[in-house]
C-alpha cells in the first residue's frame, strides 16, 4: 500500500550520490530551523526529480535476468545493493525529522558501505551485470524517523539473511569469502538500527534461533520481499539451489 504521506518516489539511479551530500553546517542549521519538515519535503522532492524513471517509455521498466551460477548469485546481490545504497542516498539527502547528529553521522557511514558493495558487484560482474533498476519507495515517508527506520531495519535484516542464504550457492572461493566479509558489515548495520529503534534489541529472537545462529533465506524467499520497491520484474530461474 503506498503512502498519502510523501510524493510518488519512483527512481533510477544514474546521479554520483556526492551529488546529493548536505554539508555538516548545512544540515546542522535545518536541524535547528522551525520549518525542518517543510525543508525535509521540499528537499526530498528536488532529489526524487534528479532520478528519472527508466523503461520502455511507457512506465514499464524492463524485465531483468539475472544469469545463471556465480554470475546470477553476484547480480542478486548486486540488485538487493542497489536497492539499499538507493534508500540511504534520499535518507542521507534529505534527513527526517528530529534527526541528531550521531544518527545523521552512523546513517551517511551505511550509505557509503551500501555504495562501496554496489560498486564492488557492478566491477565484479563487467559486462555481466544487470542494469540500473527502477526502484519505488512511494510506500516510504522520509521524513518520519519511524518509516525510515522500520524501512531500514527491514532491509538489513533482509540482506543479512539473503547473503545468509546465498552462501551455500557460490562456487568460487574468492567470491564466497568476500560474501563473507559483507554480511559481517550488514549485520552491523541490522543491529544498529535496531538499537535506534529499540535499545537492547541488536539480536532479538526474530532473527536468531535457539542457536543463536542468524536467520537465512533463500533467493525464492527474498526477491518478492525486496520486489515491494523494485519495479523491474526480475527473473531469477537461473540461479542455483543447491
Amino acid at each position: 500500500m503506498k503512502s498519502n504521506n510523501s510524493p510518488e518516489k519512483t527512481i533510477s539511479l544514474e546521479k554520483r550520490e556526492d551529488d546529493f551530500q548536505p554539508s555538516r553546517r548545512k544540515f546542522l542549521g535545518y536541524a535547528g530551523a522551525t520549518g525542518l519538515i517543510a525543508v525535509g519535503l521540499a528537499s526530498c522532492s528536488k532529489i526524487l526529480e534528479q532520478f528519472p524513471e527508466s523503461g520502455n517509455g511507457k512506465g514499464n521498466p524492463q524485465p531483468v535476468n539475472l544469469g545463471s551460477g556465480d554470475t546470477g548469485i553476484l547480480n542478486y546481490a548486486y540488485a538487493l545493493e542497489q536497492l539499499e545504497a538507493a534508500f540511504y542516498t534520499i535518507v542521507v539527502a534529505s534527513p527526517y525529522f528530529g534527526i541528531n547528529a550521531l544518527e545523521f553521522s552512523r546513517l551517511k557511514d551505511i550509505r557509503d558501505h551500501e555504495i562501496s558493495h554496489r560498486e564492488f558487484f557492478k566491477d565484479a560482474l563487467g559486462t555481466s551485470a544487470i542494469p540500473q533498476l527502477v526502484l519505488d519507495f512511494s510506500a516510504v515517508n522520509f521524513t518520519s524517523r519511524t518509516s525510515v527506520l522500520a524501512t531500514a531495519k527491514a532491509f538489513e535484516d533482509l540482506g543479512v539473511s539473503a547473503y545468509n542464504g546465498a552462501g551455500s550457492l557460490i562456487v568460487s572461493a574468492d567470491y564466497l569469502t568476500l560474501a563473507g566479509k559483507i554480511v559481517s558489515v550488514e549485520a552491523r548495520h541490522a543491529a544498529f538500527i535496531r538499537d535506534l529503534i529499540s535499545y537492547g534489541s541488536f539480536a532479538d529472537s526474530t532473527v536468531l534461533d535457539s542457536n543463536g545462529l542468524d536467520t537465512s533465506r533463500t533467493p525464492a524467499q527474498v526477491l518478492p520481499l525486496a520486489g515491494a520497491f523494485i519495479k523491474n520484474t526480475i527473473n531469477a530461474s537461473g540461479l542455483p539451489t543447491s
